[in-house]
């Protein structure tokens, strides 16, 4: 963020706890886990605003999808991250609802196959989960693995999607 960037937030129930939306002037930065603090994000300190364009636009859409009404979001989004995590972050958009793709199939689509260990610190960098899908990316195997929000919440939005029942057993 540069100097003097002015956050807000506001936080919302859903089927996986309390979330917190962070924004900027011009674009949601953040969607941050109940618990979670600004490290992950590195993001500074928010105000607390209620009626925040952005954030009550990102609210409305997060209830849309967990409501199942909504499969594509179109929130303003404010990311911040080196060049490689903003491409790791634009080609998760591109991962369409219902489905999955594996960190080597990610690597491929960016062109070196041999970044898989790059893309997975990528991801767990991603500021703005569910609406840039990491919760999209599985391991070879198709197992779930890494993803922020827990394996738990990563379940149950892929479980969503595919309009199955979500599993109770994980691979670390």
């Amino acid at each position: 963020m540069e100097p003097g960037t002015v956050l807000s937030y506001k936080e919302m129930p859903s089927p996986l706890g309390l979330i917190r939306l962070v924004a900027s002037a011009t674009g949601l930065s953040a969607v941050l886990w109940e618990g979670e603090g600004h490290l992950r994000t590195k993001l500074p300190g928010a105000e607390q605003d209620e009626q925040h364009p952005i954030l009550l636009r990102a609210a409305q859409q997060l209830e849309e999808y967990f409501a199942k009404t909504r499969t594509v979001f179109d929130v303003p989004l404010d990311l911040k991250g080196t060049a490689f995590q903003l491409r790791v972050w634009n080609a998760l958009l591109d991962i369409p609802f219902g489905q999955t793709k594996s960190y080597g199939a990610l690597a491929r689509i960016l062109g070196d196959h041999k970044a898989v260990r790059a893309v997975g610190g990528a991801l767990n960098k991603n500021p703005v989960g569910i609406i840039v899908p990491c919760h999209r990316i599985v391991g070879a195997t198709g197992k779930l693995v890494g993803f922020a929000g827990g394996l738990q919440n990563k379940s149950i939005l892929l479980a969503l999607e595919s309009g199955h029942k979500a599993p109770t057993l994980f691979e670390d």
